[in-house]
């Protein structure tokens, strides 16, 4: 990109192979101070290649999704978090869906010691999580598979998908915008989504606060759809307050500050549940 010096230029590389750079690791990696790497991340934000998240940045998005290997390296403590408090509240003995996502997959991870569940998913990553496990069924939802995260995307995932009424859906978001809408960047991923929600008694979002400050032009549905919302960090004032209007539980898996989606945001009340006490 014209006008980045090298060391931007490297940092741009960076993200792009790893999803995030952060402020402390730039520093020592270019032996230079943080506020020069600091101001690096301005120019390159200001050049929307970059979106500033807590300590560092973040791949800009807007019309198409960061890799999905790169996407694993964005938030995953944060994600493996969301993954086991989403699972302890998944009880032994039911149904549910499971929908394509890099924080998805780490609750199916962290449901490997249930018993006797039926999950039926889109994510071919999940059913290889799962299938070897005798107390779990899986379902396997046909049609085609995206070749880029093992997604079963389009008309028959979907047909599928309704001939089942399940006890949860499990569903992750590419965005969550300030108005309480979850955005995607596939329309035909969002079709399957969409029938997920339709056809579950109850409807989890797992998804980590960098979901916060992005965006992307697909509406898969909004916040008052979902009875769960599992995250990383106390949620902004907007969001919260959605959440409480619509009586969303709203579940934080680590002991994190409140959410700033810009330096202006305020904080978020008071009114959501550690995990930890779940």
């Amino acid at each position: 990109m014209a006008g980045l010096s090298h060391r931007q230029t490297e940092i741009l590389n960076i993200a792009r192979a790893f999803g995030r750079v952060m402020v402390e690791d730039l520093a020592k990696r270019f032996e230079v101070s943080a506020q020069t790497i600091r101001k690096d991340l301005n120019d390159l934000c200001d050049e929307r290649s970059l979106t500033r998240i807590h300590g560092g940045a973040i791949i800009a998005s807007g019309v198409e999704n960061l890799a999905y290997e790169a996407r694993r390296f964005v938030a995953a403590e944060e994600k493996k978090a969301i993954g086991a408090a989403a699972a302890a509240r998944i009880p032994n003995g039911c149904s549910l869906f499971i929908n394509i996502g890099t924080t998805t997959e780490e609750v199916a991870s962290a449901l490997t010691s249930h018993e006797d569940l039926l999950v039926i998913t889109n994510n071919l990553n999940v059913a290889m999580l799962l299938y070897r496990h005798p107390r779990i069924e899986v379902v396997v939802a046909g049609g085609t598979v995206r070749r880029a995260d093992g997604a079963v995307v389009g008309s028959t995932a979907t047909q599928l998908i309704g001939q089942f009424k399940v006890d949860y859906a499990i569903i992750g978001a590419s965005a969550i915008d300030e108005e309480g809408a979850l955005l995607d960047f596939d329309y035909r991923e969002v079709q399957v989504a969409q029938a997920i929600i339709a056809n579950a008694r109850n409807v989890m979002l797992v998804s980590d606060a960098t979901k916060l400050r992005r965006s992307a032009p697909v509406r898969i549905a909004h916040m008052s759809q979902i009875q769960t919302f599992v995250t990383d960090s106390p949620l902004p004032a907007g969001l919260a307050n959605i959440c409480h209007s619509r009586g969303i539980e709203v579940v934080v898996a680590m002991d994190k500050p409140p959410v700033d989606i810009d330096d202006s945001a305020d904080a978020a009340p008071a009114t959501l549940r550690s995990a930890q006490g779940a």
